[in-house]
C-alpha cells in the first residue's frame, strides 16, 4: 500500500547574547520581541493546535466574505515526522514550554499510533557535518543524540542532517552511533527506483544505513509554489501517488522547513491539517511517519551517495565555504568570496582554542579531554547543579577548587567554539548580516574564556580581514567583529548595575538575570572613594561557568537618564565605571522604565550613547 510521510525540519539559529544567554530585541521581528518569539507564535505554537474552519454559506456577493466555523483542532506534531534543533529546544524550554511540551506529546502519541516516534534527532548545532573536523562532527552528533534521549525519553531512530548535507564519513558516524536512517533529497543518491521507498547505503567500513528519499518537486511546490493556498489541491497532490501505484508499494515523502507552515505561508498549518485529513481518506493511502516506513520496508536496493551533497547547494557543500554562485538574490551578481576566508579564520581560531582545551584539560580531567567534551552533551542544555555535578565527576580527585572552576570554563569554551560554525553565517549573501555577527560574538566569547584574549582577538581580526565582498566601502568580517562582537561593558558589571538600580528604586530584584544568579545587599557607610563608599554590594555568579564577581556601587539619576557607578569590591580608586540604563540587561531596563511612561523625562531627558 502506498505510504505518505510529512517531515518538518524545525530550526532557529542561536540568538542569545553569548554573555548574558538571553535573546536581545530584534527590531526586524516586530511586533514580537525577537524572531524566536515571532516564529513560535506564527508557526510552532499554531502547529501544536492547528485549526481548520468550514464555511456554512455562500460568499456574500458584496464582499465575498463567508461565515467560517471551527471544524477541527489537531496537534500536527502527532501526525508529522519532525526534527527540532537542540538549540531551539533550549529556547523553547525556557520561553515557550507549552509548545515544546506539545512536540514531546506529539512524539509520544505517534509511538502509540505507529510503534515508532515522529521525532528525529539532529546535530546539537546546525553545522554542515561534511565540513566539520572529525572531532567536532563526533561531538555534534553525540550531543544531539544525548539531548534527544533526555528530552524525548527514547533513543532516536532517524537523524536529520542540517541542509541535508551528507558525505561518506558523516553517514558512517551516524551508523556507528546506532542511527537507522536519514532523509535525503532524491538527487543525493544514485540508483534508487523512484518509488520513494527506503534504500540502503553501505559504507567503506562495513556499516550500513537506510536513506528515505523525499519528493523534491513536491517539496518545492509546497515551499515556494501555491499548494498551501488550496488544501484540496494539496491533498490531491499528496494522494496522487496512489493512483499510479494501486496495489504496489511506494512512498511519497514531503520534507521541508517546518516554518513553511504558518510563518512563510500564513495559515499553512491549517492548510496542512486539512490536506492531511483529506489525503488520508483517499483510497489506498496510508499516512505514517518516516521511522515506521523504514521499519515496514527494509531497504533492498543498494545506492551510491553523492558525496558530499546538500539539498540547498548545487555544488556539493560549497555554499558554506566558497563563492559557488548559490545565493538568495539571483538578481545580483555572486559576491560571496568572503565565505572562504570567514571559514578559514574560524577554523584557525578553533584549532588554537582546541590546543588550549587539550593542554589544560589533560591536567584537569580523569579522561581524555575530547572524551569529556563528548560526554558534556548530557548536560550542555542545563546549568546550575546538573552541570556542576558533571564537572565534579569528570575532574581528577586531586584538582583543587580553582582547577574545578577552570574545568567548567574550558567546557564552555568548547560550547562557544562549536557555535561559531552555525551554518546560517554562510548561507546568505552578505557578510554584514546578523547571522555572521552572531557567530563572531560566539568567537569573542570563546576567546575570552580561553584566557588568551589579547593575542587571539588581535590575530582573529587579522585572519578575518580578507572576508569581504570586495565592493567599495563594504565591511569585512574583521570590521563586523570589532564593531559588533566585542562587548562594551563586562556582562557581570551590567547585571550588577541593573540589580543596584532596582534595589535603589525599592523594586524586587530577581534572583536570576540572564545567565547569572544575583544577590544584592545594602552596605553600611564606609570611608573611601565614591565607589567603595557606595551603598550597594552585588554578588553575580555565572551559572554555567561558576565564575563569581563581587561588585559595589551607587545609583544616581532617574530613568531614562539613570546611571550606576560600579567597581569590584576592594578595587583601588579609578577602577569604577559608569554604566547607563541602556547597558543594563533589557529585562531590568524595562522594569525600571515601566513606572515612568508618563513622566516628562520619559521623552525629554537626554540619554547618552
Amino acid at each position: 500500500m502506498p505510504e505518505l510521510v510529512i517531515h518538518q525540519h524545525l530550526y532557529q539559529p542561536p540568538r542569545e547574547d553569548p554573555w548574558l544567554e538571553a535573546v536581545p530585541r530584534e527590531p526586524s521581528a516586530a511586533p514580537d520581541h525577537d524572531w524566536n518569539q515571532r516564529i513560535t507564535r506564527e508557526c510552532y505554537a499554531r502547529q501544536a493546535a492547528a485549526e481548520v474552519y468550514r464555511s456554512d454559506r455562500s460568499p456574500s456577493p458584496r464582499n465575498g466574505d463567508t461565515l467560517s466555523r471551527l471544524a477541527r483542532r489537531v496537534n500536527l506534531y502527532g501526525w508529522c515526522s519532525f526534527d527540532v534543533g537542540p538549540t531551539l529546544c533550549e529556547w523553547l524550554a525556557s520561553e515557550a514550554p507549552a509548545t515544546l511540551a506539545a512536540m514531546l506529546a506529539g512524539d509520544a502519541a505517534s509511538v502509540r499510533r505507529w510503534g515508532h516516534g515522529n521525532a528525529m534527532a539532529a546535530p546539537y548545532h546546525h553545522v554542515i557535518l561534511p565540513l566539520a573536523s572529525p572531532p567536532d562532527r563526533t561531538t555534534e552528533v553525540r550531543w544531539g543524540i544525548a539531548d534527544f534521549r533526555r528530552r524525548f525519553g527514547r533513543a532516536p531512530e532517524g537523524f536529520w542532517l542540517p541542509e541535508c548535507a551528507a558525505d561518506e564519513d558523516s553517514l558512517d558516524l551516524l551508523a556507528a552511533e546506532g542511527i537507522a536512517f536519514v532523509i535525503l533529497a532524491p538527487y543525493q543518491v544514485e540508483g534508487h527506483e523512484g518509488d520513494g521507498l527506503p534504500v540502503r547505503w553501505n559504507g567503506a567500513r562495513g556499516r550500513t544505513l537506510s536513506i528515505l528519499p523525499y519528493d523534491g518537486a513536491l517539496a518545492g511546490d509546497v515551499a515556494f509554489g501555491g499548494l498551501l493556498r488550496d488544501p484540496a489541491a494539496l491533498a490531491r497532490r499528496l494522494a496522487q501517488v496512489s493512483e499510479g501505484r494501486r496495489g504496489q508499494d511506494g512512498c511519497t515523502t514531503l520534507a521541508t522547513d517546518g516554518e513553511t507552515f504558518g510563518h512563510h505561508h500564513a495559515g499553512g498549518e491549517s492548510a496542512l491539517a486539512d490536506a492531511l485529513a483529506l489525503a488520508s481518506r483517499a483510497p489506498g493511502v496510508r499516512l505514517r511517519n518516516a521511522a515506521a516506513v523504514v521499519a515496514a520496508h527494509p531497504p533492498r536496493r543498494l545506492v551510491r551517495l553523492v558525496s558530499p551533497s546538500a539539498w540547498s547547494c548545487a555544488h556539493g557543500v560549497e555554499r558554506w565555504r566558497a563563492d559557488c554562485g548559490c545565493r538568495l538574490d539571483g538578481t545580483r551578481p555572486p559576491a560571496q568570496q568572503w565565505r572562504g576566508p570567514l571559514r578559514a579564520a574560524l577554523e584557525r581560531l578553533a584549532a588554537e582554542l582546541g590546543d588550549v582545551f587539550e593542554a589544560e584539560g589533560h591536567a584537569l580531567f580523569r579522561e581524555d579531554p575530547w572524551v569529556v567534551r563528548d560526554a558534556y552533551g548530557a548536560v550542555v542544555a542545563e546549568d546550575g547543579e546538573a552541570l556542576a555535578a558533571f564537572v565534579e565527576a569528570a575532574v581528577r580527585p586531586e584538582v583543587d577548587r580553582a582547577g574545578r572552576a577552570r574545568a567548567r570554563v574550558l567546557l564552555e569554551l568548547q560550547r562557544a567554539t562549536l557555535r561559531t560554525f552555525t551554518s546560517c553565517a554562510w548561507f546568505f549573501d552578505d557578510v554584514d548580516r546578523l547571522e555572521v555577527r552572531q557567530v563572531l560574538r560566539y568567537a569573542a566569547r570563546a576567546i575570552e574564556l580561553s584566557g588568551r584574549a589579547g593575542r587571539l582577538a588581535s590575530e582573529l581580526v587579522t585572519w578575518l580581514a580578507n572576508a569581504s565582498s570586495g565592493a567599495p566601502g563594504a565591511p569585512s568580517a574583521a570590521d563586523v567583529f570589532v564593531r559588533e562582537a566585542l562587548p562594551h561593558h563586562e556582562p557581570a558589571w551590567r547585571v550588577a548595575a541593573g540589580a543596584m538600580a532596582l534595589a535603589a528604586a525599592g523594586a524586587s530584584v530577581p534572583g536570576r538575570s540572564g545567565a547569572f544568579d544575583v544577590v544584592v545587599e545594602r552596605r553600611s557607610a564606609q570611608p573611601g572613594n565614591h565607589a567603595q563608599g557606595a551603598p550597594w554590594r552585588v554578588t553575580v555568579r555565572h551559572r554555567r561557568t561558576g565564575v563569581e564577581s563581587v561588585l559595589v556601587g551607587s545609583v544616581r539619576g532617574a530613568p531614562p537618564a539613570l546611571h550606576a557607578t560600579v567597581a569590584p569590591e576592594g578595587a583601588p580608586l579609578g577602577a569604577e565605571r559608569e554604566v547607563p540604563l541602556h547597558d543594563f540587561p533589557e529585562a531590568i531596563a524595562r522594569q525600571l522604565l515601566e513606572g515612568h511612561l508618563l513622566d516628562d523625562d520619559a521623552l525629554l531627558a537626554p540619554v547618552s550613547g
